[in-house]
């Protein structure tokens, strides 16, 4: 049976490969066990999933799929923004 941790890879690795190059967005309460990840654009307009993921984990997560991520230049603004960065 595969844990939590696996299923939320899994999940993530599904909805970035819909839009690989997409902005993302992610965003939970502090210390929360899930996070919310969030993608804009395409057909869809917005579309979000919740991932049962601290969000420092879909933080590396993220890294590891190539993204940078960081605050808004917004200082009200707690989400972080991901983009993926080109290849050389």
């Amino acid at each position: 049976m595969a844990s939590d941790a696996q299923n939320a890879e899994e999940k993530l690795n599904t909805f970035l490969s819909q839009r690989p190059s997409g902005r993302y967005t992610f965003d939970s309460e502090r210390g929360a066990p899930q996070s919310e990840i969030c993608r804009e654009g395409g057909e869809k307009g917005h579309e979000c999933i919740v991932l049962k993921m601290y969000s420092t984990k879909l933080f590396e997560a993220m890294q590891k799929h190539g993204f940078y991520c960081a605050l808004p230049m917004d200082p009200t603004q707690t989400h972080m923004v991901c983009d993926k960065i080109p290849q050389s």
